[in-house]
């Protein structure tokens, strides 16, 4: 295993010291607690806060200003302890109620259900919303099941947007089930990914193969290929995309292409290329493109396709400036 870290089991706790290192005038620990990270800018009274949890490094990079208020961090691919979404919680609470924005995995939802009991028992107001945008992972009859992958950073743009705007809590979740809806992702897996403390690949694939549908996390994915073009790679993502969310001559979307963490950006942009040409073949437009490492799964080769379905509310809330360690609008 060749990776560029000091001990395995320090590997979260230093990359989050670095974070706070690098973003100081953004981010901040909660009380020197290493496993939750605040926004560094002023909270307005009455404000709704948003909290995040889990996967690192995706979901801690998006606190800041415009988006998450605070993230509670856990162990590479694994849920923090539930006292740690409290703290997070309790810290963004201005009197306006807290909304837990979070992906659709297990150890998630049962954490974050006890943090909200405990912190409803201290009048905190709370509502959750659930990423499941992986269509992957679940058919369209069960979307409900889906996974949360890079999608979720629309959800905590728009939301977050609300938030500064002074919504109400209800209001706030309801434009985060507003993104959650018109979102889909379907992802593309190369090369298997290394956890520092396992040292190991997470899963095998062969030097000629590639797994359409691989979770963030290693999780299987449809079916298993012989590599192929960018071209096809693209057109076959964007089937999967576009049978489970169809566009009309008119609609308006934002594209996100995700490097998954190995996929050079030049690559990210070849993809993108051939995604504009099928939605401008359909008279579909394409508003703030993302292209970039947004949802990254450690040393992985792949990427994914995330197709944002925007109306004029979504489209103001996504032009809104934000300003966190991994999204910065050039309005900011």
């Amino acid at each position: 295993m060749k990776k560029v870290i000091n001990q395995p089991a320090d590997f979260v706790d230093e990359t989050m010291e670095g974070i706070v290192a690098a973003y100081g005038d953004r981010v901040h620990f909660l009380d020197g607690d290493r496993r939750v990270l605040v926004s560094g800018y002023p909270s307005k009274k009455g404000k709704v806060g948003i909290v995040t949890a889990g996967h690192l490094p995706l979901f801690l990079g998006y606190v800041g200003s415009g988006m998450v208020d605070a993230c509670a961090v856990g162990n590479v691919f694994a849920s923090p302890a539930y006292t740690k979404m409290a703290s997070a919680i309790r810290a963004v609470d201005s009197g306006a109620g807290v909304l837990c924005l979070y992906g659709n995995y297990g150890g998630d939802k049962m954490n974050f259900q006890q943090a909200i009991e405990d912190c409803e028992f201290d009048d905190i107001r709370c509502r959750s919303v659930l990423a499941c945008d992986d269509v992957a992972s679940s058919p369209k009859e069960t979307a409900e099941k889906r996974r949360g992958v890079a999608g979720i950073v629309y959800a905590y743009k728009c939301a977050g947007a609300a938030a500064d705007r002074m919504c109400s809590l209800d209001e706030v979740a309801a434009v985060a089930e507003k993104a959650v809806a018109n979102t889909r992702t379907m992802g593309v897996a190369l090369t298997p990914c290394i956890v520092p403390e396992a040292g190991r690949p997470t899963f095998a694939i062969a030097d000629d193969e590639i797994e359409i549908g691989m979770g963030i996390h290693g999780e299987k994915g449809i079916t298993v290929e012989k590599m192929m073009t960018a071209d096809r790679i693209s057109e076959i993502l964007m089937e999967k995309l576009l049978a489970d969310l169809p566009l009309e001559a008119g609609d308006e979307v934002s594209v996100l292409v995700n490097g998954l963490g190995g996929t050079p950006a030049e690559e990210l942009f070849i993809v993108y290329r051939r995604v504009a040409r099928i939605l401008e073949e359909r008279g579909v437009k394409i508003f703030m493109p993302h292209v970039g490492e947004f949802a990254t799964s450690m040393e992985m080769a792949g990427l994914s396709v995330t197709l944002f379905k925007l109306d004029g509310e979504l489209k103001e809330l996504l032009r809104a400036p934000a300003s966190t360690p991994f999204y910065t609008n050039a309005n900011k």
